[in-house]
């Protein structure tokens, strides 16, 4: 089945004392990506983040987003450098008494110095508020995974449509090939007769059109082209990343289409060369969002 690599999904986990918020969005990627901005107490659990996404995520770019809020996620303490508050207060004395300066040593002259005192920020790291923050990834990575199947769906329905069509066009290609070296042979034979009074060398004419048939015969072409739609369908019904596969396909189908154009030289099937690139080039734009 086609799973599109575009998707968004959106949970919130709570317990008394937490509440996370978990928020996962992804986009397409010739590989599969991870990008996650959690608070720093919550790095250790980066690998079982994308363990867990990674069980349904295959390809694309990921990103994560964990919010934190709650009572005890940041715990604060003081703390104060006795030893050199003690020898600054000792030396403000002395230069006081040296240079017969008055004045009080004043708090906030001690408290903006971040040497002596600072305070210490430890953020909250336990068992609860992994548990959470996981439950919170599951829950938004299975939303993710509805959306990039509903999406898929429609992927899928687009591009089977713009194959079906190309399949109508090689078909009407397939009927116009025979005709082309018969009309070349008719275009050859007019023209030797009315440079040579009405008698046309029969003899060069067939070696002139044998080689001509040769040369613009495109049925190889039109037969791997078929091949090509017939596994473009089946590899869709495939349940697994399809993505890389279709990709490749379409690189060889776009070649066979740019052989026949280049060999088969008829104005008619010159317009479903046309018509066969232009379906290619939207079937191409829609896989580059497959996973």
């Amino acid at each position: 089945m086609v799973v599109s690599m575009t998707g968004f999904g959106r949970s919130r986990a709570e317990s008394e004392r937490f509440s996370v918020t978990v928020e996962v969005k992804t986009v397409n990627h010739r590989f599969c990506e991870f990008h996650i901005r959690m608070p720093r107490q919550l790095l250790k659990t980066e690998e079982k983040i994308k363990k867990k996404l990674g069980e349904h995520i295959k390809r694309g770019r990921v990103e994560v987003f964990v919010t934190l809020e709650g009572e005890g996620i940041v715990s604060r303490s003081v703390h104060i450098d006795w030893k050199a508050l003690d020898e600054l207060v000792l030396h403000i004395s002395e230069i006081k008494n040296r240079y017969s300066i008055t004045g009080d040593i004043e708090l906030r002259d001690i408290v903006s110095r971040e040497e002596i005192i600072h305070i210490e920020e430890i953020e909250a790291e336990n068992e609860e508020l992994e548990l959470l923050v996981l439950s919170a990834v599951e829950d938004a990575g299975d939303q993710l995974v509805q959306m990039r199947k509903l999406e898929g769906s429609a992927l899928e329905k687009d591009v089977l449509q713009h194959i079906q069509q190309l399949n109508e066009n090689i078909s009407n290609v397939k009927k116009l090939a025979p005709n082309v070296v018969e009309q070349y042979r008719e275009r050859l034979h007019k023209k030797m007769a009315e440079f040579m009074d009405s008698q046309a060398d029969e003899d060069r004419i067939l070696t002139e059109v044998a080689f001509f048939a040769d040369k613009a015969d495109i049925s190889e072409e039109i037969a791997r082209l078929e091949s090509h739609v017939s596994q473009f369908k089946e590899i869709v019904k495939a349940n697994e990343p399809l993505g890389r596969k279709l990709d490749f396909l379409l690189q060889e189908m776009n070649r066979e289409v740019n052989t026949i154009g280049s060999k088969a030289n008829d104005s008619r099937i010159a317009r479903e060369v046309v018509e066969m690139k232009s379906l290619l080039e939207k079937v191409k734009e829609q896989v580059q969002n497959i996973e």
